[in-house]
């Protein structure tokens, strides 16, 4: 694991966060173009900076804070900008917005409780979601995505579960953990091979 700060997918994930206010300028001054190209363009920061680190070897633990940080930060303001912008696509689907934030705010209550911090991971089902919740924002101009938005939140109530069992389970692991069911996996071959 690389021990260095400044990396181009730290810079890339800190980008995130200090371009968010030029996202709500936008949205405020209803420049709904030049929003789509902002966000176009902050929201690819979350895909080239995980992938600059694995292609590059500029893996951080810090890279890995940050990311989380700004990929929390990034994605509670984007449900912020569906709602100003299409509010209609989203009142069908009111009360899987009520569970997904529960489910949200509950997984940081348990990872405090079982890694003693705040933990967001990016298993494979949430990191899936994070494409998606970009690509519907993008796809919400042209086109009506209420249901989009059905099936996005459907799989963000099982990723959260899904983080939440992991915190429960085992506790403080690597964030970038694939998958419940490949935790259990590796917990059993080590165990076959201590026998």
């Amino acid at each position: 694991m690389d021990k260095r700060v400044i990396t181009i997918p730290n810079i890339l994930s800190a980008s995130r966060l200090f371009c968010l206010p030029l996202l709500f300028f936008l949205l405020y001054k209803d420049w709904r173009t030049a929003f789509l190209a902002a966000y176009l363009i902050v929201g690819s920061t979350d895909f080239f900076d995980g992938w600059i680190a694995r292609h590059f070897n500029q893996k951080t633990e810090i890279g890995k804070r940050l990311d989380s940080f700004a990929d929390i930060f990034f994605y509670v303001s984007t449900a912020w900008f569906i709602a100003v912008l299409f509010p209609a696509y989203l009142e069908p689907n009111k009360v899987l917005l009520i569970l997904f934030f529960s489910l949200f705010f509950l997984s940081f209550v348990i990872s405090g409780i079982f890694c003693r911090k705040p933990v967001m991971m990016h298993t494979f089902l949430l990191k899936l979601n994070g494409v998606l919740v970009y690509f519907l924002v993008l796809l919400s101009f042209p086109f009506n995505t209420t249901w989009f938005i059905t099936g996005i939140l459907v799989i963000y109530l099982i990723g959260f579960t899904e983080e939440i069992l992991i915190f429960i389970k085992f506790g403080d692991v690597d964030p970038d953990t694939v998958s419940l069911l490949h935790l259990i996996k590796n917990t059993k071959s080590k165990e076959i091979e201590t026998k």
